[in-house]
C-alpha cells in the first residue's frame, strides 16, 4: 500500500513536470488538471494525457483553447474533460 502511494506520488510528479510549459496559459491549464481531474480518468485516459504532453506547445494550445480538433479520439477527449475542469473552475 505505502509502495503503491508513493509510485501515485512519483507518477503525479512526473506529470506535474512534464507540464511545465513554454506559456504560462498552458501550465496553470494542465497543472490544475492534474490536480483536480487527473486521477479520476481510466488508465486509457492517462496515458492519452501523458501522450497530449508530448504535443508541441501550439498544437497543445490551440487544441485546449478549441482552435484545432484530434482526429485521435483519446486525445480529443482527455482535451474535452480538461477544457470541462476550466471552465468550471473559472465560472
Amino acid at each position: 500500500m505505502v509502495a503503491d502511494n508513493n509510485s501515485n506520488k512519483l507518477n503525479r510528479d512526473r506529470l506535474l513536470w512534464s507540464c511545465r510549459r513554454g506559456m504560462l496559459e498552458l501550465d496553470l491549464l494542465l497543472k490544475d488538471f492534474i490536480y483536480k481531474g487527473y486521477e479520476t480518468l481510466e488508465l486509457d485516459d492517462q496515458k492519452a494525457f501523458s501522450d497530449l504532453l508530448d504535443y508541441p506547445d501550439a498544437v497543445l494550445f490551440d487544441l485546449l483553447m478549441g482552435k484545432s480538433i484530434t482526429a485521435d479520439q483519446g486525445i480529443a477527449s482527455v482535451v474535452k474533460k480538461i477544457r470541462t475542469i476550466a471552465t468550471s473552475t473559472t465560472a
